[in-house]
């Protein structure tokens, strides 16, 4: 139900096209309107922008309106007097003496530091709107907006989509990276205006469970160019000693003999995994605290320093209840090399828990811990997975489908409707890319004063390489907590690991064939499981052995290219 406060937009966006000597504009319900003939340059499509009432509501209670966006294409962008592509290839943007640029500026609008580029902010006043230009790069590859470049060409289905993603996820404001931290703030905003007696004025205080403000890095999960790692050596930024690394498995090894006499390999991979590894994963939300030998807590999240070198992997046999050492040629879940490994290193909460699942003594030495903790994420998975589930609905793919009919589909998906499978991957890559954004590293186009001085991201609240880690490291053990269980169950080790991506041996060139089912056929619970939903898994890929032999012969990875034979992350899988 609309309040009193709550205000109404006509919708989010607009596409705009030149059409008969004028502007028109496509938005998302399909309809195609005309611009009145006053919109001559970008600052009068601006005032359009607002006067039509486009826009966005908020969508917590205490967050904020998004303003406009206007998508140009290229014949607005000619119409427009724009500039048909950015000159300026390192800093992707309009020069501030083009004549442009002063329009906007005559008109009182103004720029945001990133000036005018594929996505630009316009302020005026307590209004802002905000601009992607198709033709300078707004979806490119950068962007990360997979296959919505496939749709830009027509500016009713761009429309129509892009109004799809701004109704489930957020108003796209840049690279899907971003709108993904975008989204963060927006569902926990960091700060509410609340009346303050004493002062008798409106003061910003923090909302509870958000991230309010910036926080430094403990000095193992600072990333080597951020100030406090300038003391750093590069041995120590290369050792687990000294540096936290947590990060996704990349590990494959040489069939037995019993396995290279099976004909296929069938690669699965985990549906949006970091997505699910954030559901209700409880984070740091302030600073880290410093503290000698202490006694490791599951519920306290942080950085551990740990020996685990020597420790042997075992887990419970499913029957007998004893427990059993896994396979020597299982990888190490503690390394992303699936080495095991070979002294102290920094290890994340969710690695540490799981070690002790799998029976061996976590004794930490040292570390850096977050007690003010709680489940920042949690709101910002329920919005990206139901945007997920409900577009892989749109494509006909649902949680009630069998495993077999599952696996058909997916196979065509591609080939289904071109909108649903360019929002599709433009949520998968929202829910991903934020997660990487979290630790942002210094751009090559950015001006800094020494290896170690501050970078503009820094400065962002969502800057938290703490929770990109925690992240990382709960789908790396959640994904090697079910190969465990496969093994267990029936006797299958993975050849190789790359990401969200397993392989295994298998006599049927079929994932069926592969999955750990109870006695009556059933998935077996806490093993891999054919579906849609988060952490399940989809077919990868099914190649032949050989195919397999002769790409560890090479020396790469098999899972970056099982997928039809492609690199499967060149593509942004």
């Amino acid at each position: 139900m609309t309040t009193m406060t709550e205000k109404t937009y006509a919708a989010p966006l607009a596409v705009l096209s030149a059409a008969d000597g004028g502007l028109v504009a496509d938005l998302p319900n399909v309809q195609r309107i005309d611009l009145p003939g006053e919109v001559t340059d970008l600052a009068t499509a601006a005032d359009w922008a607002l006067g039509y009432g486009l826009g966005a509501a908020k969508l917590s209670q205490y967050g904020e309106d998004t303003g406009p966006l206007l998508v140009l294409t290229e014949s607005a962008v000619e119409f427009l007097g724009l500039p048909p592509r950015l000159d300026d290839r390192k800093r992707l943007r309009v020069p501030d003496d083009d004549p442009a640029v002063k329009a906007l500026t005559e008109a009182g609008w103004t720029l945001s530091r990133a000036g005018l580029g594929g996505w630009s902010f316009l302020f005026r006043d307590r209004t802002e709107v905000h601009v992607a230009v198709v033709p300078w790069g707004a979806f490119s590859d950068n962007m990360r907006w997979g296959d919505m470049e496939c749709v830009a060409a027509d500016p009713g289905a761009l429309a129509y989509t892009l109004g799809l993603y701004a109704e489930r996820v957020i108003s796209p404001t840049g690279s899907t990276a971003g709108c993904s931290l975008s989204l963060m703030t927006a569902v926990r905003p960091p700060t509410v205006a609340k009346f303050d007696r004493g002062t008798g004025r409106m003061r910003r205080v923090p909302v509870p469970g958000s991230l309010h403000r910036a926080v430094d890095p403990a000095p193992p999960e600072a990333p080597d160019e951020h100030p406090i790692a300038a003391e750093r050596t590069r041995e120590e930024s290369k050792s687990p000693a000294h540096v936290l690394v947590e990060e996704a498995l990349n590990w494959y090894r040489e069939a037995t003999e019993e396995e290279a006499a099976l004909p296929y390999v069938v690669g699965l991979d985990v549906n949006t995994a970091f997505l699910a590894a954030a559901n209700r994963l409880t984070v740091g939300l302030g600073e880290a605290v410093y503290t000698d030998g202490p006694a490791f807590d599951k519920k306290l999240p942080g950085a551990w320093l740990v020996d685990l070198s020597g420790a042997k992997l075992r887990t419970k046999d499913l029957r007998t209840k004893q427990w059993r050492e896994l396979p020597e040629h299982f990888p190490s879940p503690f390394t992303p090399d699936g080495r095991p490994p070979s002294g102290p290193a920094w290890y994340a909460t969710p690695t540490l828990a799981y070690a002790q699942e799998l029976g061996i003594e976590v004794r930490p030495l040292a570390a850096w811990l977050r007690p003010d903790a709680g489940g920042y994420l949690d709101l910002w998975h329920n919005r990206l997975r139901a945007a997920y589930m409900d577009t892989l609905a749109d494509l006909g793919i649902t949680e009630d489908m069998d495993e077999a009919a599952f696996i058909d589909a997916m196979a065509t998906v591609k080939a289904r409707d071109p909108e649903a499978v360019a929002l599709l991957s433009a949520i998968k890559a929202t829910a991903k890319g934020g997660i990487g954004k979290m630790r942002e590293r210094p751009q090559g186009s950015t001006k800094r004063e020494g290896r170690n001085a501050p970078w503009a991201a820094l400065k962002r609240p969502t800057w938290r390489p703490d929770i990109r880690a925690a992240v990382i490291s709960a789908s790396r053990v959640g994904q090697h907590r079910k190969m465990v269980k496969v093994w267990n169950a029936v006797g299958l080790v993975p050849l190789a690991v790359l990401a969200d991506c397993v392989i295994y041996p298998s006599a049927q060139p079929t994932a069926l064939a592969v999955m750990a089912r109870k006695e009556d056929g059933s998935p077996l619970p806490g093993a891999f499981r054919l579906g849609p939903n988060p952490g399940f898994v989809k077919q990868e890929g099914v190649q032949p052995m050989q195919w397999y032999r002769d790409m560890t012969a090479k020396r790469a990875n098999p899972g970056r290219f099982i997928k039809e034979g492609r690199d499967a992350v060149r593509d942004g899988e």
